[in-house]
Parts: structure tokens; sequence; C-alpha cells
């Protein structure tokens, strides 16, 4: 059974809430299956976002890079996305360390 989009994301910013990693929900999407997209902004004008994809091969979840560089361009890449997929949730990460905790154990998969 997977989690609904809305139990992952109130558990993500509660893990980031303990490792004093600042987050906010930019874009509220469907509360049960909506993709998540999680921007990582490194407060030096750059930032990154992460989607989850499938491995067709091996059949795991993993995040992948969707788009990074300046922070300007990569707005404008969540908000083209988010014009055609309303559903989708965008989470903003700010930390100047690059921290996410996209790789550890209950959210990297």
């Amino acid at each position: 059974m997977r989690l609904t989009a809305e139990f992952w994301v109130h558990a993500y910013l509660a893990r980031l809430r303990l490792a004093d990693i600042p987050a906010f929900v930019v874009a509220h999407g469907d509360d049960t299956a909506g993709a998540v997209l999680v921007k990582l902004n490194t407060l030096d004008g750059k930032a990154v976002v992460y989607q989850r994809s499938f491995d067709l091969m091996s059949g795991a979840r993993k995040w992948v890079v969707l788009v990074e560089g300046d922070e300007a361009d990569v707005d404008a890449t969540l908000a083209r996305q988010r014009s055609f997929d309303t559903d989708a949730w965008v989470i903003e990460v700010e930390d100047g360390q690059g921290r996410h905790l996209l790789d550890e154990p209950g959210l990297s998969e």
C-alpha cells in the first residue's frame, strides 16, 4: 500500500523540522496521488528541483534532478511544470549547506 501524497509531505516536513532545515509548501497538490517536487534553494541564487522517478529495470523509486541552475530559471521551469500538472505539490527547502534529506531511509524509497 502506498502512502498518500499529503501524508508523505507532512512526514517530510516533520523530518526537516527535526533537522532544523526550513521548508515550505509552495503549491498544494492532490492529497492522494499528486506528484511531489522538492526545490532545494541553497540561498546563493542557485536551486535544484528533485522529482520522484521509477527505475524501470529494478522497479525502485528514486529521486532524480528535474532541473538545476539559477533560481529564476528553476522557478520558471517549476511554473511550467505546474501549468500542466496542477495536482503536483511543490515543497521548497532552504538550506545553504544543500541538505534535503531525500537520500535518508524512509524518504529515499
